[in-house]
């Protein structure tokens, strides 16, 4: 497969493309794998996803990455590690989504492990964190599962709703 940056036990990680245009739709079109974001998205939204990424490998070199199951090569998801604001300064923050369908396998915690990994041995990372929607259970407990820590609560302003979110936090111990 080319282009892999990384890969975990069952999974490969490929920058995202325009050619995953319709994968993306089907995770960002579902109102199940989106209700974090309290909006929906439209294609223009799906495709300026994709470009964003894009901008982030040229910028940083990472972004959210393509999940390809090794086995079947099916697109699955995505997970990578992005820069995103918290209280006014910058955090290196792991996020993923899956498709439905491929929900409770193991992929996430696989995914945002892997993802732990390489912002800790490749970037070398002194913190990673995640920024968690409150009412998110099941990204809480992918979470604790690699090893972050709750350290904040805090609300923020999203489509003029303020939403509760904590923060989660894992040091390197290099």
């Amino acid at each position: 497969m080319p282009d892999i940056i990384m890969e975990s036990r069952r999974l490969y990680f490929r920058k995202l493309t325009l050619s995953d245009l319709n994968d993306i739709k089907e995770m960002l079109q579902n109102p199940k794998c989106v209700y974090a974001y309290l909006h929906e998205f439209s294609d223009q939204d799906c495709i300026d996803w994709i470009e964003r990424n894009i901008k982030r490998y040229e910028k940083y070199g990472f972004g959210l990455f393509a999940l390809i199951d090794k086995e079947s090569s099916a697109f699955i998801g995505q997970a990578g590690l992005t820069i995103q604001n918290y209280k006014g300064s910058d955090v290196l923050e792991i996020g993923y989504m899956l498709k439905e369908k491929f929900w409770g396998r193991g992929y996430a915690r696989e995914a945002a492990e892997e993802c732990k990994r390489y912002a800790f041995n490749v970037l070398k990372a002194d913190e990673v964190c995640a920024i968690i929607k409150a009412d998110n259970v099941k990204s809480i407990k992918v979470a604790e599962a690699i090893g972050l820590t709750k350290e904040d609560e805090f609300l923020t302003d999203y489509y003029q709703k303020d939403m509760l979110h904590y923060l989660f936090v894992g040091r390197s111990i290099n």
